[in-house]
């Protein structure tokens, strides 16, 4: 499952994918909450989720995986990379 895809669909088809992965709550949240937590239950059940874009690493050893929607400015939808996720890739 991509990120830049389920942020890409419209609510009522939000709303169909929370119904078939059984988010609970799913029904009344907001579009930004719903995307959450349709993708922590995709991460929980399937333990995979991807992502694009470009990764800044930032003085302290962590770093963002920036997207093109933002012009590839900080944004809340990054991505946060550990340090440790770094040092091994």
């Amino acid at each position: 499952m991509n990120i830049e895809d389920i942020k890409r669909l419209p609510i009522s088809e939000l709303n169909n994918l929370a119904k078939e992965l059984e988010v609970p709550g799913a029904s009344g949240m907001r579009r930004q909450d719903l995307i959450f937590a349709i993708l922590q239950t995709q991460a929980e059940q399937n333990g995979v989720i991807s992502g694009s874009g470009v990764l800044e690493i930032l003085p302290d050893g962590f770093g963002f995986l920036r997207a093109v929607d933002y012009n590839y400015l900080p944004s809340p939808d990054d991505i946060y990379i550990s340090p440790s996720q770094i040092r091994r890739f």
